[in-house]
């Protein structure tokens, strides 16, 4: 899909979730915050991302995810995800673009 843009930094990341234990939240049409980029990963299985014009928009763009896969949100952007597998496994990690200079490890 796209890339977290340069000088974003990790700043969360959610627990692995499967089908049964995935907060409804993410099923549902949902927005990223301003200033922030979530990256969808997926570790095992399948699930489709699906990406919205608006809150009310019809889908706009689908994307099937599979193992070792990503899909990048975009602040302000309304999507929502569903897993496709009994067995999928995915994690969502949150980038923002820190105030100060970020130190590399």
């Amino acid at each position: 899909m796209s890339f977290v843009p340069k000088g974003y930094v990790k700043c969360k990341k959610t627990p692995v979730f499967s089908e049964q234990d995935m907060p409804a939240i993410y099923r549902e049409r949902h927005f990223t915050r301003p200033g922030v980029y979530e990256q969808i990963h997926v570790i095992q299985g399948e699930l489709m991302f699906f990406g919205y014009l608006d809150k009310l928009g019809e889908v706009n763009r689908e994307v099937r995810l599979g193992a070792n896969e990503t899909a990048i949100s975009h602040p302000g952007y309304w999507h929502s995800i569903k897993p496709l597998t009994p067995d999928t496994r995915f994690e969502i990690h949150f980038f923002i673009k820190p105030e100060g200079p970020v130190e590399q490890a």
